[in-house]
C-alpha cells in the first residue's frame, strides 16, 4: 500500500527562512519574479499587452497586481498548493529557459512575512480564482469576480513580528534594489519607482560618467577605471570596475549579478577567476543558472566557460593599457602591486599576463622586467635590502645592473619568472663577484703594497678576513666588505652549533661543510684614504688605521657585527685616541 507524504507547511517556511534565504527580504524578489514571468507568458501570445506591476501598501497589508497571463482554476492547484512544481509551469508555458522561476517554492517565500497569502487571478479565456492560504498549511480556492481585467493581484497579510517588511519605504527600498533593470512599468502606490535601464546601456560621452557616478552610488567607491563585459553565449552584459584602492588577493571577490534583468544577489562569488581580485562586476546574464535560493550562481560548465571569457576582456583590458597607456598601467600596478604579486607568485596564468610590467628597484632605477631583459639579458638581484644597500653603489659604478629582491614577494617572483617567460634567465648576485670585476693593479704597485697587505692581513686575522687590495669606482667608497653566501652560511652553522646543546650540536656537525672560503676586505687603491694608509711609516697606526676602516665597511654594507668585530672596533678607536693625545700619569699615583 503506498501513501503519500504529510508536508509540514510550517516546517518547510522555517527551512526556506533559516536555510536556504539569506533573509526575509528576498519575499518580494519572488514575488516580482513572479509577476515578471506571469507577464513575460502574456506577451508571448499577446505582444501588445500591457507590462506593469503595481504594489500597494497600507499598514500590515501589501499586495502586488501584475498585468500577466493569469491562470485557471485547474492551473491555481497545480502551481499554488503543490510544493515545488515547477514542471508544471513548463506544461502551461512558463519555459525554463525564458523565464525567471524555476524551482516552484518562490510563494512559500512570503510566509516568511504573512500569516496568510490571498491570490486572485484572472485568465483571458475563463473565470478569476480566489485561492487563500495559510501558515499553518490549509488553503481554500473559489470562483470569484472581483478582478476586471487579465492578470493576478497576490495580498499578504503581516505575521506577527514581520510589520516593517510593509512600510512603503521598505517596499520602495526593496523593489528598487531587486526590479531597478526589469523593462516593466513599476508602481508603488501610484509613483512609478524604476526605469529599467541598465547603466551600462546608456550611449554618447556622459556614459562613462554615469557609469563612475552608479559606481559612486551603489558600490562607494570611484573606480580608477570601467571595463565593458560581454559574452554573448551566457546572454551576458555589463561592466567591471577597477578599484581604486587596495585588495586583499586572498578573500575571494564578490559581484553584483542580476539574472534576466532581476537582481540575483549582490556578493555572488566565482563570475570572474580568481586573479581578478582588483575589480568589481555588474552584469546582467540570461543563461546562467541559479541556485535554488536564486542567491548565487551554479557553477556548471557554462559558468566556467564564461569565467575564462570574461577574464579574457579583463587580460585585454591590461595588455591595451601596457601598449596604449603605460603611465596608467603603473598607477594600477601601484595601487595594486602587493595584491598581483602574491596572486602571480602563485597563479601561472597572472605571471605571464603582468611580468613584462612588474616594477622592481634596482641600483639603476625602478626598471621593469621587460627593461631589465632588455638591458643586459640576463636579470641578476639580491635578496636583502641590506645586501643590495651594500652593493647597489659600487655594482653600478662597474656597470653591473642588480635589482633589490628584498621587499615582500620580489625575490620569490624573480625566481619563478624563468619557469613561465621562456628564455628568461634570472640569477641571484653573489657579492663576491664584484671583486672579479674590480681592476687588479699593475705588479710595481703590488710589490709595494704587499708589506702593507701583510700588515693588514694580521690585523684581521683575528676575525677571519681577508684582505685583498684593488682599483674600482666610486674613489670615495675606501674599502668594502663581502662574504661569499655558502662561507656565510657555514659560519652562521658554527656559530649556531657552538651555542647549542650537545645532541643539536652534533647534528649541526654534520651538515657543516668545512667550507674554508672567508669574508673579503676590498682595500680601494683609487681611494685617497687607502693610499694614505699603505704609505704610514708607523706600523702600529697603520694597523689601527686598518681596523677601523673594518668597521666601517662593516657598518656602511650593514653587516651585522659579533662581539670579536665590536672589540676589534673599540681597540682601534683607543689606539687611534692614545696616538692622538697621548695618555698621561697621574702624578699623584
Amino acid at each position: 500500500m503506498s501513501e503519500n507524504f504529510q508536508v509540514d507547511l510550517q516546517g518547510i517556511v522555517d527551512l526556506l527562512s533559516n536555510h536556504l534565504y539569506s533573509s526575509p527580504r528576498v519575499y518580494l524578489r519572488e514575488l516580482l519574479q513572479n509577476a515578471v514571468d506571469a507577464i513575460t507568458a502574456r506577451q508571448g501570445m499577446d505582444p501588445e499587452a500591457p507590462r506593469r506591476i503595481d504594489v500597494r501598501t497600507a499598514d500590515d497589508v501589501l499586495s502586488i497586481s501584475d498585468t500577466g497571463i493569469g491562470l485557471r482554476p485547474d492551473e491555481v492547484r497545480e502551481l499554488l498548493a503543490t510544493i515545488g512544481r515547477s514542471s508544471k509551469r513548463d506544461e502551461i508555458g512558463f519555459a525554463r529557459t525564458e523565464f525567471l522561476g524555476q524551482f516552484g517554492i518562490g510563494l512559500l517565500s512570503a510566509f516568511m512575512v504573512a500569516d496568510e497569502i490571498e491570490v486572485v487571478t484572472q485568465p483571458a479565456d475563463g473565470p478569476a480564482t480566489r485561492w487563500i492560504g495559510t501558515a499553518d498549511g490549509r488553503y481554500t480556492i473559489a470562483d470569484t469576480a472581483d478582478r476586471s481585467e487579465v492578470g493576478t493581484t497576490v495580498t499578504l497579510k503581516a505575521r506577527r513580528g514581520a510589520e516593517q517588511w510593509y512600510k512603503q519605504a521598505t517596499v520602495v527600498e526593496l523593489i528598487r534594489l531587486f526590479g531597478a533593470l526589469l523593462p516593466i512599468e513599476i508602481r508603488v502606490d501610484g509613483e512609478q519607482v524604476t526605469d529599467g535601464k541598465a547603466p551600462w546601456e546608456g550611449i554618447g560621452g556622459a556614459q562613462r560618467a554615469d557609469l563612475v557616478g552608479y559606481a559612486q552610488d551603489k558600490l562607494g567607491f570611484t573606480p580608477f577605471d570601467v571595463i565593458h563585459l560581454n559574452n554573448p553565449a551566457a546572454g551576458l552584459t555589463g561592466v567591471a570596475f577597477v578599484l581604486p584602492f587596495a585588495a586583499n588577493p586572498a578573500e575571494r571577490a564578490t559581484h553584483r549579478v542580476y539574472l534576466k534583468r532581476m537582481l540575483l544577489a549582490e556578493n555572488v562569488e566565482g563570475l570572474l577567476p580568481d586573479w581578478a581580485f582588483f575589480v568589481r562586476a555588474v552584469i546582467d546574464t540570461s543563461e546562467l543558472r541559479p541556485t535554488a535560493s536564486r542567491e548565487a550562481l551554479f557553477d556548471d560548465g557554462n559558468l566556467e566557460a564564461t569565467r575564462d571569457a570574461l577574464g579574457a576582456q579583463l587580460r585585454g583590458w591590461l595588455v591595451r593599457l601596457g601598449s596604449t597607456d603605460p603611465a596608467k598601467l603603473d598607477k594600477f600596478l601601484a595601487i595594486h602591486q602587493l595584491g598581483v604579486k602574491a596572486l602571480a607568485l602563485h597563479d601561472d596564468e597572472m605571471l605571464r599576463l603582468v611580468h613584462r610590467w612588474l616594477r622592481f628597484e634596482t641600483n639603476h632605477g625602478r626598471m621593469t622586467t621587460a627593461e631589465l631583459q632588455e638591458r643586459s639579458g640576463e636579470i641578476r638581484y639580491v635578496a636583502t635590502i641590506e645586501e643590495f644597500r651594500q652593493l647597489a653603489a659600487v655594482a653600478a659604478a662597474q656597470q653591473i645592473t642588480v635589482v633589490n629582491g628584498g621587499y615582500t614577494y620580489d625575490s620569490e617572483l624573480l625566481e619563478r619568472l624563468p619557469e613561465v617567460v621562456p628564455g628568461l634567465v634570472t640569477t641571484r648576485f653573489d657579492p663576491t663577484e664584484l671583486s672579479t670585476s674590480f681592476d687588479s693593479l699593475d705588479p710595481d704597485t703590488e710589490l709595494q703594497l704587499r708589506p702593507f697587505v701583510q700588515l693588514a692581513q694580521d690585523a684581521l686575522d683575528s676575525v677571519g678576513c681577508e684582505v685583498v687590495v684593488r682599483a674600482f669606482e666610486p674613489a670615495s667608497l675606501p674599502a668594502l666588505y663581502l662574504v661569499d653566501r655558502s662561507a656565510q652560511f657555514a659560519s652562521e652553522l658554527r656559530a649556531t652549533k657552538d651555542r647549542a646543546d650537545a645532541l643539536w650540536s652534533e647534528v649541526l656537525g654534520a651538515l657543516d661543510t668545512h667550507d674554508d672560503s672567508r669574508p673579503q676586505l676590498v682595500l680601494n687603491h683609487r681611494s685617497p684614504l687607502v693610499r694614505r694608509m699603505a704609505s704610514l711609516g708607523d706600523r702600529e697606526l697603520a694597523q689601527l688605521a686598518v681596523e677601523g676602516l673594518y668597521g666601517h665597511a662593516l657598518m656602511l654594507g650593514y653587516h651585522p657585527i659579533s662581539p670579536a668585530d665590536s672589540a676589534l672596533v673599540n681597540r682601534s678607536f683607543l689606539g687611534l685616541l692614545d696616538q692622538a693625545v697621548p695618555t698621561q700619569e697621574d702624578p699623584s699615583r
